[in-house]
């Protein structure tokens, strides 16, 4: 399975409009954060299309299309929503080339799944028959679970402030953006990770979202056997997260995501 950081950044993006401070105006390719957001591929020729792997994407953000070119984006098989937030859905209008042939089915709860009917209403309408809407097979995931191909995916009650949205485990990786808390019943579902890619806004404390201290301290307690960070602000440069993260003495291997940065999972 291959991993792919499309975005890290938070609901502003970095750099943020209008800002001037070192990270905004940094020269470090890995400090331009795009909306985060996630592509899986699966192993070629194990996949749902023609000897090629799966491939999921968790959330679409404003720069998706960007995002997709960069990653030589094709196919989608599916598209995971964990929550119905405009810098985590506002990009789905630009999976409509990928939906010509067939509708693309995008997984949310059940709320987000009413919310992206009306967020997206011109797509389900009964307007005019054409190539200016997306064909968007809405569904809701079960709480048990779907398999895609190979791929078991099941998601992750998590907590955004007051806000129950949805972090997803592919196998033996789990992906958890916009997240304040874990209950208890969701930590026991993250045992056993290979990979975990946490939210870690930035170094101080946060009503809706895990500080980087406390990005640190959940993870000490799920034991994955290495932890990337994501949703990163600018209040910090990929230098300095990776300074924070050297210093974290965690007994696993942690680091700073970045856009565009890959990694494979046997």
């Amino acid at each position: 399975m291959k991993v792919r950081f499309l975005g890290t950044g938070t609901s502003h993006g970095v750099p943020v409009l209008g800002c001037k401070c070192p990270v905004c105006t940094s020269t470090d390719p890995r400090d331009r954060r795009y909306r985060s957001s996630l592509l899986v591929r699966g192993v070629e020729g194990k996949g749902e299309g023609e000897g090629e792997g799966e491939s999921i994407l968790i959330d679409a953000g404003p720069e998706f299309r960007l995002q997709a070119l960069a990653a030589g984006l094709q196919r989608l098989d599916a598209v995971l929503i964990t929550h119905a937030h405009a810098d985590h859905v506002h990009g789905l209008d630009d999976v409509r080339p990928m939906t010509h042939r067939n509708p693309l089915a995008v997984w949310a709860s059940e709320e987000d799944v009413a919310e992206l009917r009306l967020r997206f209403s011109y797509a389900f309408g009964t307007g005019q028959i054409g190539g200016g809407r997306p064909r968007l097979d809405l569904r809701v995931i079960p709480t048990r679970g779907i398999r895609i191909g190979t791929l078991d995916i099941l998601p992750i009650p998590i907590m955004h402030g007051t806000r129950l949205v949805y972090g997803y485990r592919i196998d033996r990786l789990a992906y958890l953006t916009d997240c304040s808390h874990i209950p208890p019943s969701s930590m026991a579902m993250l045992e056993g990770l290979d990979t975990l890619i946490l939210d870690a806004l930035r170094p101080r404390e946060h009503p809706t979202h895990l500080s980087t201290q406390q990005a640190f301290e959940l993870s000490r307690q799920l034991m994955p056997g290495r932890l990337y960070l994501t949703h990163l602000c600018h209040d910090q440069t990929h230098a300095q997260l990776q300074s924070l993260c050297a210093g974290s003495a965690l007994p696993f291997p942690v680091a700073p995501g970045y856009d565009g940065l890959e990694f494979e999972l046997q």
